[in-house]
């Protein structure tokens, strides 16, 4: 689906379902120089059995125009005037990585609008190797590997997609290749740049379940620990075995299985 978000042309995958007035709503947020393509099995599912959904390219990314948000505040923001152009009251927002500080930030600004978060290889504050942070300002195909070599476990490395015949690292590389010059920086630094993190996490007011990947060497689980100290609301954590930052392509089954968890409890 395109809608027009701030007079720019911008992409909400669907699960090719048609949203419906009156269902729940499962607001899924990508990472630094990703896309929608990176929720396929959770999104799929939830459209499948009766929730609405919505995978948005955030702009600048994947099939959306515009230019990369400049502040997680900014990502924020954009989702927040998403859903008031689709009319959407309420969602259960889940964040990965670069999303999962919009998510907080979301939960944070716009209370009534979220009726759940999920923070998904998520950390704070989300510091950036000063090397990985040069490669992606200069467009440099070293960003892609760097990304791709620390984002994903040591077992993920050599084996185990949970999707029979595809190749994990060349899945990542291939993703973060199709970003645009200039794309892949702009998320790493906002990610950099992030301080709001604790006072955000503070103000959120619905439960917010962490899920995390153990051999995280971008976000590891400790990473988490000031972000969830922070929140007076009810949180609930759960650290995937064998899992790296990349934990909807790495673990796409087991995330699944948490949030068809938490849509029970709520």
């Amino acid at each position: 689906m395109e809608i027009t978000v701030d007079n720019d042309s911008a992409y909400v995958y669907t699960g090719t379902k048609p949203l419906q007035p009156g269902r729940r709503t499962w607001l899924f947020v990508h990472g630094a120089g990703m896309d929608h393509s990176a929720w396929v099995l959770q999104s799929r599912y939830f459209a499948f059995h009766g929730d609405n959904v919505l995978a948005p390219d955030l702009p600048g990314n994947g099939r959306s125009a515009g230019d990369p948000p400049r502040s997680i505040g900014a990502v924020a923001d954009w989702l927040a005037r998403l859903l008031e152009a689709l009319e959407i009251p309420r969602v259960v927002v889940v964040g990965h990585s670069m999303g999962s500080l919009a998510a907080v930030e979301l939960a944070a600004r716009q209370p009534d609008r979220v009726e759940a978060a999920v923070l998904v290889g998520t950390g704070f504050p989300m510091a950036v190797a000063e090397p990985l942070l040069e490669a992606a300002r200069a467009n440099d195909h070293l960003a892609v590997e760097m990304v791709t070599t620390w984002g994903l476990s040591p077992q993920s490395h050599i084996g185990g997609n949970q999707s029979p015949g595809l190749w994990l690292d060349g899945q990542v590389a291939r993703l973060l290749e199709a970003a645009g010059p200039g794309v892949l920086y702009a998320g790493l630094n906002v990610c950099n740049e992030y301080r709001d993190g604790e006072a955000s996490a503070a103000r959120i007011r619905c439960p917010t379940h962490f899920v995390l990947g153990e051999r995280d060497m971008m976000t590891p689980p400790r990473a988490a620990e000031a972000l969830s100290a922070a929140m007076t609301v009810p949180t609930s954590r759960t650290v995937l075995p064998r899992c790296g930052h990349m934990v909807p392509l790495e673990r796409p089954g087991e995330l699944l299985d948490e949030l068809i968890a938490l849509r029970r409890r709520l």
